[in-house]
């Protein structure tokens, strides 16, 4: 009888849900239909965050930006953000206001110091700012990143190792499916590299983002492909992933990307070789006096390169890279960098403030360095490098906290690799690595730790490494893969 009259209920508030949803649909006001879906999260939220967090962590290769979109002019991406904050506050709500125990082995980890130091300056760099608000936001929009992926992100790989396959398969395979529509797309335009710049909106901004993101899951991919362990159909499926992969990053015409995803090859070779690190020290004495006893003869030959980077040629696009007399885009890169370097000039120790480059750079431009696609107004946007914008942002310490996570962070990786027996977690942790070396890289050159698609994998990747640091260190039982 009970039964019966809860799917009498059900019935009726479907029924009065399509009604109230029609009569908002009549009035254009199309937001109603998303109140399943809020619903849901609420439920989740309450009573299953590893969920909520998996979901939130499958949207986010699907996620739109409202600024982008020109809705409100408001920079959120949707529905990432929301949820995340909502993890943040929860996950805060548990841990510090109940009065967890202190001393825990996360706080006292070498790469959660290193990211404690990087949020503390940044929260002192926003205090001293020219533009304080922003700063805040900046900071806040950090931390939302940072707390539920990072920190929640170890606490729910710590309750089972298979968790670390079910993150990075909740990104996988939507951003599988993002490549494979923006392929398909591109096609249809003969994948010209004019196309090639917009064609994967509306779910990445530009190119350059879309490039970085399928850098640093490439490595990913193609470790899942060569793992031995899996079934024949499910390394056929992870084939054809690498194959879309493959495309998507030759055919995002980011010169970046393509050198980032070779350097992580190269340091692949370093632990397959076993080479030990006074060999890169000599290596690097050998090359930096090559460069500075030949610098006249290199400055020379680069000058008269003029390869430009809106070729279709691989060659010629690689090339470019280091076209300084005409490429633009080149040209208005050294003209970020060198905002970013005056500014940190006049505001060496706490910097002009988190998030502020954008606003700020314009009246440090040099007429001399300034290009075609410069702009009087300073509307170009960031600084175009993980390192110059939080020198010009927040000062030597803001470029040094950014230097010494990225330091211990492949230190504490790679002793945790050679160390490590169990050949599952070796390859787990090789694959976190690997994809942060392609980020990292590319962060000499783009910044993108401000949006939810470099941000998941990025602190995701760092929480993978110390908890299998912390937790999966001695394992040596057969720890099963995940599909």
């Amino acid at each position: 009888m009970l039964k019966t009259v809860q799917e009498k209920w059900y019935y009726w508030a479907g029924t009065l849900f399509a009604l109230v949803n029609i009569y908002f649909f009549y009035k254009e006001f199309y937001f109603f239909a998303l109140v399943p879906f809020v619903l849901v999260i609420l439920y989740l939220a309450f009573f299953s965050l590893d969920k909520l967090f998996l979901l939130a962590v499958f949207f986010t290769p699907l996620s739109l930006n409202l600024e982008q979109m020109d809705i409100g002019g408001l920079g959120l991406y949707l529905p990432t953000e929301p949820i995340f904050f909502g993890i943040m506050c929860i996950y805060l709500f548990k841990n510090i206001w109940r009065a967890k125990p202190k001393g825990s082995p996360v706080l006292k980890h070498p790469i959660t110091l290193a990211i404690l130091f990087h949020l503390f300056w940044m929260f002192i760099t926003a205090l001293t700012s020219e533009m304080p608000l922003v700063s805040f936001k900046f900071l806040l929009v950090r931390m939302w990143f940072i707390i539920p992926v990072y920190f929640f992100g170890i606490q729910f790989f710590k309750a089972n190792f298979q968790n670390i396959y079910a993150f990075i398969w909740a990104y996988l395979i939507p951003l599988t499916l993002v490549l494979l529509i923006t392929v398909i797309k591109h096609a249809g335009y003969g994948f010209s590299e004019e196309a090639g710049h917009w064609i994967m909106s509306p779910f990445f901004k530009d190119h350059t983002s879309y490039g970085a993101v399928i850098a640093l899951f490439y490595p990913v991919v193609v470790s899942l492909f060569f793992d031995k362990e899996r079934s024949a159909i499910s390394r056929t499926l992870i084939g054809i992933i690498l194959i879309i992969f493959s495309v998507a990053l030759f055919y995002s015409y980011t010169r970046a990307a393509w050198l980032s995803v070779f350097g992580a090859f190269l340091v692949y070779l370093l632990f397959v070789f076993k080479i030990k690190f006074k060999y890169l020290v000599y290596i690097g004495v050998v090359v930096g006096t090559f460069i500075i006893t030949n610098f006249t003869e290199l400055s020379y030959m680069i000058q008269k390169n003029n390869a430009e980077h809106t070729t279709e040629s691989f060659s010629e696009r690689i090339e470019s890279m280091s076209n300084v007399s005409s490429d633009a885009s080149n040209l208005e890169r050294l003209n970020r960098w060198s905002c970013a370097i005056r500014m940190f000039k006049e505001r060496p120790v706490f910097g002009w403030g988190p998030g502020t480059y954008a606003f700020q750079y314009a009246p440090f431009q040099d007429p001399a360095d300034m290009t075609i696609i410069s702009t009087n107004f300073g509307t170009g946007g960031n600084a175009h490098s993980e390192y110059l914008g939080p020198l010009a942002e927040q000062g030597v310490f803001g470029l040094l906290s950014m230097m010494v996570l990225v330091v211990v962070l492949f230190y504490k990786a790679s002793t945790l690799y050679i160390e490590l027996e169990n050949k599952t977690v070796k390859r787990v942790v090789m694959m976190a690595m690997l994809g942060l070396v392609t980020y990292f890289t590319h962060g000499i050159l783009n910044n993108y730790l401000d949006t939810d698609k470099a941000s998941v994998p990025v602190w995701g990747f760092m929480a993978i490494i110390v908890s299998i640091d912390l937790y999966y260190r001695n394992r040596t039982e057969s720890l099963n893969d995940g599909v």
